[in-house]
């Protein structure tokens, strides 16, 4: 399997919504648009929201080879979204460690004490476990007002932090001891910036 060019960063998809969900597809096409990543993708098969950090323990897993356009590589795996990462980062799948692991984009926020039970949270958790930086994303979905394309809208104001973060990975900077948890308003268009707070 290609790596792809190898003086890009190599980036980690997974989400708990599904492979096929347009949070995790509006992510992967804006970091493609980009030119500038290596973009892998192990995301479940099929919705796995509000599973925590879930892993499959009793019975094997399985991973299909699926096309999305622009990417290395992705595949479709029947497990939750710690699955997913786990997988994703073990070698197993693809020939290098990434750099970085993404989870999302959630279809809902994910601050408070919903980190606790979101899958999307859980897959940039268990790389973090596993010493690979990782940020988790959410959009703030409200029914009526919001629309697919936010999705890519809320990625383009990710993509600045992701980019930061692995250019911070490279310079050996970037903290080891935390992830990453990005929550998206609903106006995304009309955000008025970021801010940096603790979790607990």
């Amino acid at each position: 399997m290609e790596e792809g060019n190898n003086k890009r960063g190599r980036i980690l998809i997974t989400n708990d919504d599904g492979i096929d969900a347009p949070g995790l597809r509006g992510l992967v096409s804006s970091l493609v648009n980009t030119n500038l990543f290596n973009i892998f993708v192990c995301a479940p098969d099929s919705e796995k929201s509000a599973v925590s950090h879930s892993i499959t323990w009793l019975h094997p897993i399985s991973a299909k080879q699926v096309h999305i356009h622009g990417t290395i590589a992705s595949f479709s795996v029947s497990g939750t979204p710690a699955d997913c990462a786990s997988l994703g980062i073990s070698k197993s799948l693809f020939p290098s460690v990434p750099h970085l692991v993404v989870s999302g984009i959630n279809r809902g926020s994910n601050c408070g004490y919903h980190i606790v039970y979101s899958g999307t949270v859980a897959g940039a958790r268990e790389a973090f476990f596993n010493n690979i930086p990782s940020i988790s994303i959410s959009y703030d979905w409200v029914e009526g007002k919001s629309n697919p394309q936010d999705f890519a809208l809320a990625a383009q104001v990710c993509i600045p932090i992701i980019n930061a973060v692995l250019v911070a990975i490279k310079k050996q900077s970037y903290p080891g001891r935390c992830f990453l948890n990005i929550d998206v308003p609903t106006n995304v268009a009309n955000h008025k910036g970021l801010q940096a707070n603790e979790a607990g």
